[in-house]
């Protein structure tokens, strides 16, 4: 016999990041679902009033009464429609508060995702992201009210054999082919959903990688492959949702030629019923516009059950993206203060994902706090790689990656980054304010160490000049400025707030060498006291530190203070 706390728990049927939103919205769903009781109860008595008049009020003429009835039944359509306007209300509310944080947890979650665990490109994950809509048009949508629906089924089944006897078993028959249909075409639907949502990540996997390198499309030639790219994503895409919209079409008509049959079944049937004196002409109303409600939530839930296949498949989808590690330590990550900024490779091994050989091998590497390295050496040598590990973007597979006598593993990523100033190889800007671009809504990066910052990188030169200043609103990753200012504002932005630690790959390789000069002079001050870990091909700005390293093939080759390696360097090209 099995010890019971060693069976594994069974997983929840949905993740935490879906459930407790739902869970913490469950009032409001409550209200939903007593608005959607009253209104079918409502339905019920609008039958009842109809019987009663002809069957009542037609024959003796009774018009007080019918003003009476129409009075209790017109009151009682007010607070129908009273009530279906509050439940359109309260899943809209609900729904955007699920919407808002349930997207905020997966952008949270994108945001921090592991760089050696991601799947699927740029396009591919934006993608992914839309897949939001469809959980939101699932939960918050008031189809999802045609549940609550389904019981009364039962109940408005109860109260036609109530009034017309065996005249209930022509709605009683068209119940299970409708809940038939919909369930032998759910297996379809599921596999199509699947490889309609494949299809869709497709097209938006080429249209973000063709929008976001246009420049090199149009100056390279590149149209004509994309365009191929494209066709084929439309014509896949285009397919599965063809067979999908077809089957889940199927199930919808024939529910909703149920609907039809049945009303129509119950009068011929209760024709006879009335010549037999077993069934009265308004009990024949009552019924014909009872089977219809008894048939009609099938229809919706016919719909319901096309759109849980879609919403299921993106479900998995995003809850994959849900279930790949974060960054951080698993337990309670360290906070750090300010870092004094000393930093420690050791014996660190690294191969990024899919690639056949190591960038870093068994690499060693120790900057003292307020120490000016440059890490020099040839293309693919593993420079910018380095860079990443102290960034925290990737972990190592082998050895440690310390700042101040700690893995950086265990700190708050957010936190360790708030330390280092970062301005990396490839020069991003967002779309936004040049203010924003800076201050990134940092709290502690006020107008005035702003403007200290983009003097510094020598953004204030041309910002300064123009009309609306550091409001200028940037186009998507910065086009309209060059790539020298595009460079001057992300020095700005590493600048700002006087990290104890800066960390610059080529940050100058876009600059004209007067430029470059005169940026180098405003810094060799503004670096005294902090760690710098600097990358570049250019000779010049190796007037900024005082330490050399030289790395190949993943290993340092040489390591020493800057005018011994120059000597080095320069030694062979002497004796040519």
């Amino acid at each position: 016999m099995s010890d019971p706390d060693l069976i594994a728990p069974r997983p929840p049927r949905f993740a935490e990041w879906l459930s407790q939103p739902m869970l913490r919205n469950r009032g409001l769903f409550l209200k939903v679902a007593l608005a959607a009781v009253l209104i079918n109860l409502f339905g019920l008595i609008v039958s009842l009033f109809t019987m009663t008049v002809y069957d009542r009020v037609v024959p003796n003429l009774a018009f007080d009464s019918l003003t009476a009835l129409s009075i209790g039944v017109g009151i009682v359509l007010v607070f129908d429609f009273a009530l279906r306007i509050l439940r359109a209300y309260f899943v809209d509310v609900a729904g955007a508060d699920i919407d808002r944080e349930i997207g905020g947890n997966v952008f949270d979650r994108l945001m921090r995702i592991r760089l050696d665990l991601k799947r699927g490109s740029v396009g591919q994950l934006s993608g992914l992201m839309r897949e939001l809509e469809t959980l939101r048009d699932f939960f918050a949508s008031a189809t999802l009210t045609a549940i609550v629906d389904v019981p009364f089924i039962v109940l408005t089944l109860i109260f036609i054999g109530f009034i017309g006897g065996p005249i209930v078993f022509v709605p009683l028959i068209l119940v299970p082919i409708v809940i038939a249909a919909g369930y032998l075409t759910h297996p379809a639907l599921d596999r199509l959903s699947a490889r309609s949502m494949a299809g869709g990540l497709s097209k938006q996997s080429v249209l973000v990688e063709s929008i976001g390198s246009i420049e090199m499309v149009k100056t390279s030639g590149a149209q004509k492959l994309l365009e191929k790219r494209w066709l084929k994503a439309i014509d896949d895409h285009a397919d599965s949702s063809m067979r999908q919209r077809l089957i889940s079409t199927i199930a919808v008509t024939i529910a909703t030629s149920a609907n039809s049959a049945a009303y129509m079944g119950v009068v011929v049937f209760g024709v006879f019923l009335i010549a037999e004196r077993e069934l009265t002409t308004g009990g024949l109303v009552a019924c014909s516009i009872l089977a219809g409600r008894a048939v009609q939530p099938l229809a919706q839930i016919a719909q319901l059950m096309s759109r849980i296949s879609a919403t299921r498949t993106a479900y998995r989808q995003l809850n994959g993206l849900m279930s790949v590690p974060s960054e951080g330590p698993v337990g309670q990550p360290l906070y750090p203060g300010r870092l004094s900024g000393r930093i420690e490779l050791k014996n660190v091994s690294f191969r990024y994902p899919g690639a056949s050989e190591k960038t870093l091998d068994q690499f060693n590497f120790t900057v003292e706090p307020g120490q000016r390295v440059a890490l020099i050496g040839r293309v693919g040598s593993g420079k910018s790689t380095v860079a990443r590990l102290m960034l925290g973007l990737y972990p190592p597979q082998e050895g440690l990656v310390l700042i101040d006598g700690t893995d950086i593993r265990q700190f708050d990523p957010d936190g360790l980054r708030a330390n280092i100033g970062t301005a990396l190889q490839e020069t991003v800007l967002l779309s936004g304010s040049v203010r924003e671009n800076i201050a990134l809504d940092r709290p502690h990066i006020d107008d005035a160490e702003m403007l200290r910052a983009a003097q510094l990188s020598g953004a204030h030169g041309f910002m300064g000049q123009i009309t609306n200043g550091y409001d200028l609103i940037l186009a998507d990753r910065g086009e309209g400025l060059s790539g020298g200012q595009r460079q001057s504002i992300t020095l700005a932005r590493a600048l700002a707030g006087r990290p104890p630690i800066l960390i610059f790959d080529e940050p100058t390789s876009a600059m004209d060498s007067q430029t470059e000069a005169a940026l180098i002079d405003r810094l060799a001050e503004e670096m005294k006291g902090r760690t710098l870990v600097m990358i570049t091909h250019r000779s010049a700005l190796l007037r900024l530190a005082d330490r050399i390293v030289i790395v190949e093939a993943g290993k340092v080759v040489a390591d020493g203070p800057r005018d011994t390696i120059l000597q080095q360097l320069s030694r062979p090209r002497a004796a040519a």
